[in-house]
């Protein structure tokens, strides 16, 4: 049996072997409670803590003390836009944020909804990105945050999120930005970019499953943000519990080595979705790509092929692991949302698929996926009435 080609790498990605070796000794001789501040056993995953912190904080840009470890993007998100509208009462109740955000920004910000507070959720162009004067034409006097994502974890456009920064700069709205998919994979820098609160996930680049962080800004402004989990004050009184800390020293080296290699490897990478893309386009008509492709990340590619189902699709591809939108609402039998935003009627939505490639494909495998795609759709085709 050949081993199947994985192209699902927005869902989550390997743990780099590199990762792995780091984190090894602290499920073992190295346990100690980063938080046991009497004896050597917690000093040594303290010190091991407060290196994964400024290996996250320099990838992003921040300080150290401006990073929060959570289990992952999903509490991270929850805690920024909770928390921001919580300590900000007193000046309005209103946010602003997009149609094609995640879940894990929707859900909270409904949540919100129920109890009193406004939100402006703004389509995207037919390209995916956010029409600027749009957001500036939604932000009123009593808008407290702006929330909007780097990068889609579905069609992979990277949003003008420096430019956004900027308007809530200007305006003096917070912006938060859920940076799982681009964190990594694209250059982001919280001063530069003028982000506010960031949210992040290891498991997104080479890290381990369940663990993430949320950056915080100290300065210019200080943003105040309140616990939206107590119980002994624990990262800066931001998020109490016992720390992660195989998991926080993995993502600490996953991004140290994407500091390193994060350019080569996107490259690298998006050579090899452009491969892929050629290959199915020359082989198959009524194929359509999702997004704009100028603003995209490396290893995206959301195609639909006209004519074909794409759960039947990935169906009859057992050697090959692809997915026809976000892992977290892949039990859900509604086209895409992030699709339907964009414009895309239910037909195409249903017949789009993700793919996702990253640190470890190669050419062998994305040949041989364009092959197996390519057969599939065509026996699909076959088979559906005139």
């Amino acid at each position: 049996m050949r081993k199947p080609v994985y192209l699902d790498y927005h869902a989550t990605t390997p743990v780099d072997p590199r990762v792995l070796e780091a984190m090894l000794p602290f499920f073992g001789e190295r346990f100690g409670n980063a938080a046991s501040r009497s004896h050597g056993f917690g000093w040594e995953a303290e010190k091991a803590v407060d290196l994964a912190r400024r290996r996250v904080a320099e990838l992003a840009g921040a300080a150290p003390r401006e990073i929060v470890f959570t289990s992952g993007a999903t509490e991270s998100d929850n805690l920024a836009i909770k928390g921001v509208m919580e300590a900000y009462r007193s000046k309005g109740s209103h946010l602003v944020t997009m149609a094609t955000e995640h879940r894990a920004v929707l859900d909270p910000v409904r949540r919100l909804q129920q109890s009193g507070t406004e939100a402006s959720i703004l389509a995207p162009g037919r390209d995916g990105l956010l029409d600027l004067d749009l957001l500036r034409a939604a932000i009123r006097p009593d808008t407290v945050l702006v929330s909007v994502m780097a990068a889609n974890n579905e069609i992979g456009v990277i949003q003008p999120f420096r430019e956004i920064g900027a308007i809530c700069r200007e305006t003096g709205v917070l912006f938060h930005c859920d940076a799982a998919q681009a964190f990594g994979k694209i250059a982001v820098d919280v001063n530069e970019d003028n982000i506010d609160l960031m949210s992040l996930s290891a498991h997104k680049m080479y890290g381990p499953k369940g663990v993430g962080a949320l950056y915080v800004r100290r300065r210019n402004p200080r943003v105040l943000l309140p616990a939206q989990m107590d119980g002994g004050g624990h990262e800066f009184g931001m998020r109490s519990g016992t720390l992660n800390v195989p998991g926080i020293v993995g993502f600490g080296e996953a991004c140290a080595i994407c500091a390193r290699e994060m350019e080569r490897e996107a490259d690298r990478v998006r050579a090899l979705r452009d491969r892929l893309k050629a290959r199915l386009e020359s082989a198959l008509d009524g194929t359509a790509v999702n997004g704009s492709m100028e603003h995209r990340l490396p290893g995206n590619l959301n195609m639909s092929f006209a004519g074909v189902d794409a759960e039947a699709l990935l169906l009859s591809l057992p050697g090959v692991a692809l997915s026809t939108g976000s892992a977290c609402s892949s039990a859900s039998v509604e086209p895409s949302h992030v699709l339907r935003a964009l414009g895309i009627g239910e037909q195409s939505a249903r017949s789009s698929v993700r793919f996702g490639l990253g640190r470890f494909n190669t050419e062998d495998e994305v040949d041989d996926a364009a092959c197996q795609v390519i057969e599939a759709v065509r026996k699909l085709r076959a088979l559906a009435p005139a």
